[in-house]
């Protein structure tokens, strides 16, 4: 489907109408197929893959299958299950073009365990990048809320305790590093540099992005973090990120350092997190996502006194399900004219 005049789209996740129409509207040569009695209704915003209280009967089921196997392309993986995109793709040779709603939508293709036919026929495309802003707004307040010891402040207003005044510490006299200068990645970069701090950033092509003082490789971030006052980890869960931020990089962090983490939870490792919280090599660490969600209620991360957990919400916004329709349709028209499509997969790795 590189080239031609129209491209039917099967809806395979709840889309408000007005959004199924926006899409008409942006990308006219869409043929959008929907059925909102077929989906699984949202319980708030964005929630994708639906109540699951909700069954389909076994005719509904026959009818969503049928829907979603013919299509060209599908926004949204069915059910945000593997097991459904994997059993679409065997059934449906059409099948040209899958749009994650996820940003980390790599891992859900990756779970599906396609052979490699199917990957290098089909395009996947996901939502990274509509999230930045948000995500971003979550980082620069965690670095805020470290920098001004936000959990000294509360337990000193519950306590109703004066104290004599003491020092905060400045973002505008920060060094932050990013780790991940991606869309959410080069977002915190550009709100962070906004703020005065100098910004540094991992990159594995070296391409500058705006905001960005100093690229730093890969291969150089056990040093990078010696130097820095604040780690914002933007990175997608992959074989290659797993637990990179772990020993030997907390080992290495200049004492007192803060962490903010809006990737993927398995970036971090949280054994070696906590060690650091606890020896004071990390001041405090304000976490979006963790290896395992929902977070073990015996996560010692629940409880520790210098921790802020944030149960996988600092993306969530009203404007999100519009944000990801309009890039549904922006990709569209890629595919439609020929030109690169936005957010594709690595099949390879899977971000």
């Amino acid at each position: 489907m590189s080239t031609g005049k129209s491209l039917r789209a099967v809806v395979a996740v709840p889309l408000k109408e007005d959004l199924c129409e926006l899409i008409e509207r942006l990308e006219p040569r869409v043929e959008l197929v929907r059925d909102a009695s077929l989906t699984h209704p949202m319980r708030g915003p964005a929630d994708w893959s639906g109540d699951p209280a909700h069954e389909r009967s076994a005719d509904e089921q026959r009818a969503f299958d049928e829907m979603v196997d013919s299509a060209d392309a599908l926004f949204g993986i069915p059910d945000v299950d593997p097991a459904a995109l994997a059993r679409t793709v065997a059934v449906n040779p059409k099948l040209r073009w899958v749009m994650t709603t996820a940003a980390g939508g790599g891992g859900q293709v990756k779970a599906a365990d396609l052979d490699r036919a199917a990957l290098d026929r089909i395009v996947f495309t996901t939502s990274a990048g509509v999230h930045g802003g948000p995500l971003a707004e979550f980082a620069v307040f965690g670095v805020l809320a470290g920098a001004k010891n936000l959990p000294r402040l509360a337990q000193q207003q519950a306590d109703r305790r004066w104290t004599d005044r003491w020092e905060m510490r400045q973002v505008d006299e920060m060094t932050v590093l990013v780790v991940g200068l991606g869309g959410i990645g080069a977002e915190c970069a550009r709100r962070f540099h906004a703020l005065g701090a100098e910004v540094w950033g991992t990159t594995r092509s070296g391409t500058p992005v705006d905001g960005v003082d100093r690229l730093v490789s890969l291969d150089e971030l056990a040093t990078a973090v010696s130097e820095v006052d604040a780690i914002v980890v933007t990175l997608p869960g992959t074989d290659q990120t797993h637990h990179l931020i772990g020993a030997e990089v907390l080992s290495a962090v200049k004492p007192g350092v803060i962490v903010a983490s809006v990737g993927r939870g398995t970036v971090i490792d949280e054994t070696e997190l906590l060690a650091a919280l606890d020896d004071g090599r990390v001041s405090f660490a304000a976490l979006d996502v963790f290896e395992v969600e929902p977070l073990p209620d015996e996560s010692p991360l629940w409880r520790h006194p210098r921790v802020l957990v944030s149960p996988h919400t600092a993306a969530l916004n009203s404007k999100e399900e519009e944000r990801i329709a309009r890039r549904f349709a922006e990709n569209a028209t890629r595919l439609l004219d020929g030109e690169p499509m936005r957010a594709v997969v690595d099949t390879v790795e899977f971000y």
